[in-house]
C-alpha cells in the first residue's frame, strides 16, 4: 500500500519594520501555497496560489484567506481558526497561512516538516513527522487513536485533539502534532479512488463542500499523485519562490 506524504515549507524575511512570509505545502492530493505581509505585530496583507487541487472550486478558496487581514501575529498557529470560520476556508490554505503566521511570530527564519503516513494493515499504521530534519514525532495509531509513545496514549485523532493539544503540549509541539493529525486523517483517502467522484461531497466542512457550491465542485481527475518513493519532490518547484522575496 502507498505511503502519504506531505511537506511544508516556510520562510520569512524581515526588514524596515515589516516583514513577509511564504509557505508551500505539496502532498498527494495538494499544492499550495501562501503568502503573508505584516507590521507591528499585525497582518496587513495575505493571499495564496492553488496550484494542484482536488476541485474546481479550490481555485477560488484562496479569497477567503483575505479575512485573516488585521489579525495579530501569534505564536499558535492554531489561532486563525478565532479568527474566521475554517469551515468557509480551504481546510489545507487555512492550516500553512496559521503556520505562516506562527512562523512570523516567532521570526523563525526556516522551518521544514516532512510527514509519511504508511498505509494502513488491519487499521494500524505508524504516523512519522519530523521538522528540520532532526525532531521527529511517531505515532502508533490504531483507527482513530493514539496507541504509543505514552504520552499520547488513548487521545483520539477525530475528538477533542486540538483543545487537547493545545492545553497539554508545548506551543511548538502542539503545532507539530496537529499538522501530523490532519495528515493522518487525510492519508485515509489512498485508501479510496478518489477520482471515482464526480464533484465534492455537500459536507460542509471546507470551502469546495459547502451545499451552495459543492456541486459545482468538479472533480479534477488526475489530482493525486504518489510521493511514495519521492520525498525529495516534494515543494522542489517552490523554492525559487519561497527565497525569492526581498531580491
Amino acid at each position: 500500500m502507498s505511503t502519504f506524504r506531505r511537506r511544508v515549507d516556510i520562510v520569512t524575511c524581515e526588514g524596515h519594520g515589516e516583514g513577509e512570509v511564504r509557505a508551500a505545502l505539496e502532498d498527494d492530493f495538494h499544492h499550495f501555497r501562501v503568502w503573508a505581509k505584516y507590521q507591528a505585530g499585525a497582518l496587513i496583507a495575505v493571499g495564496g496560489e492553488a496550484i494542484r487541487y482536488p476541485y474546481t472550486a479550490c481555485l477560488q478558496a484562496t479569497e477567503p484567506l483575505e479575512r485573516l487581514v488585521g489579525m495579530q501575529l501569534s505564536r499558535v498557529a492554531h489561532s486563525v481558526t478565532r479568527q474566521t470560520d475554517a469551515t468557509h476556508q480551504c481546510t489545507h490554505l487555512l492550516d500553512l497561512a496559521g503556520l505562516a503566521i506562527a512562523a512570523a511570530a516567532r521570526q523563525s527564519r526556516k522551518r521544514r516538516y516532512d510527514i509519511e503516513i504508511p498505509g494502513r494493515v488491519d487499521n494500524r499504521t505508524i504516523a512519522r513527522l519530523t521538522r528540520d530534519q532532526d525532531w521527529k514525532l511517531n505515532w502508533s495509531v490504531n483507527g482513530p487513536l493514539i496507541e504509543a509513545p505514552k504520552a499520547y496514549a488513548g487521545v483520539n485523532l477525530r475528538e477533542g485533539m486540538a483543545r487537547w493539544a493545545l492545553q497539554t503540549l508545548s506551543e511548538e509541539e502542539a503545532e507539530a502534532a496537529l499538522i501530523l493529525r490532519r495528515c493522518t486523517l487525510i492519508s485515509l483517502g489512498r485508501e479510496r479512488d478518489l477520482d471515482r467522484q464526480t464533484h465534492a461531497v455537500p459536507s460542509g466542512l471546507c470551502f469546495s463542500q459547502q451545499p451552495e457550491r459543492a456541486e459545482q465542485a468538479i472533480r479534477i481527475k488526475g489530482s493525486t499523485w504518489d510521493f511514495g518513493s519521492s520525498q525529495e519532490q516534494l515543494c522542489a518547484s517552490d523554492q525559487d519562490w519561497l527565497n525569492s522575496q526581498g531580491s
